[in-house]
């Protein structure tokens, strides 16, 4: 006779300011992902739209607002835009190679960089090398970390310029955190090229979906999440396909709003685009 499964019990934790919405406070409802089941546990609170940081699975429950939606690519359907196109052509080069997740100095510092200035004082601003240590290897789940090198010379490894901490779920990738060189003169748009390689390869290894985490409107940070189409959110009634039109239109605000902070820093420098964006250094 085969032991019962146990319900997880799930925990909520007190209210505590939003950090993408200003004014605005968060909620999450938590449940803890440990034991022989953890896997199958994680993948199904991932397809409603849970999260994982270390052994825990989240989601927002705000009482009074519903702003963070879960999105997923439908990687199969994937076709990239003439500007990802550009993107995979200038990265191309790039080798990636899927790692255990066990942290590495070069790892953290890299991560250091992109915090200071992608991140400037936010929350994970004071991370030191346990912290990351804990963020990476404490995984109860099928985790990966994927490096992105430069081409190697004499046989050694290139340069470390990006990384993601990745979950491989039942029906996709769900990419954790990623974080990259932030001023590689010769090499823009190494975020987006990050998702662009998770999004063809689990469409190569038969994967339907690429987990993004949450889309939040309004959140000018959080926007990029909208240029991958297909795109699927998660409602009340389930995942739904964006309607086309509405995804064109959310994706022009995108690059509104990417212009809006391009113009700031034209205008203050980097003192006062820092300060500009003081209110989404959390994202």
């Amino acid at each position: 006779m085969t032991a019962p499964v146990r319900f997880p019990r799930f925990f909520v934790t007190s209210p505590s300011p939003c950090p993408y919405l200003p004014g605005k406070t968060e909620r999450k409802v938590f449940t803890e992902l440990k034991g022989p089941n953890a896997d199958e546990l994680n993948d199904a609170l991932g397809r409603i739209g849970f999260r994982r940081s270390q052994t825990v699975a989240y989601r927002p429950s705000c009482i009074d607002c519903s702003a963070c939606i879960s999105v997923r690519v439908a990687a199969a359907e994937f076709a990239p835009s003439a500007t990802q196109r550009k993107n995979l052509k200038r990265n191309s080069d790039l080798v990636v190679t899927a790692c255990k997740p066990w942290s590495t100095p070069e790892q953290f510092e890299l991560l250091q960089r992109y915090l200071a200035a992608r991140h400037p004082g936010g929350g994970m601003a004071t991370m030191d090398e346990m912290d990351f240590a804990d963020m990476v290897e404490h995984t109860p789940v099928s985790t990966f970390v994927i490096e992105y090198r430069e081409p190697g010379i004499d046989g050694q490894p290139g340069k470390l310029v990006g990384a993601c901490l990745t979950d491989r779920q039942g029906d996709g990738l769900s990419m954790i955190y990623s974080f990259y060189e932030p001023d590689h003169a010769e090499r823009q748009g190494l975020g987006n090229f990050i998702i662009l390689d998770h999004i063809f390869h689990a469409a190569r290894i038969g994967l339907p979906y690429v987990y993004l985490g949450y889309w939040v409107e309004g959140s000018a940070r959080m926007q990029y999440k909208v240029r991958y189409r297909p795109l699927e959110r998660l409602g009340r009634e389930g995942w739904e396909r964006f309607d086309p039109d509405e995804q064109a239109r959310a994706i022009d605000r995108a690059a509104t709003a990417r212009g809006a902070d391009r113009r700031i820093a034209d205008d203050t420098g980097k003192d006062g685009l820092a300060a500009a964006q003081a209110q989404y250094r959390h994202i």
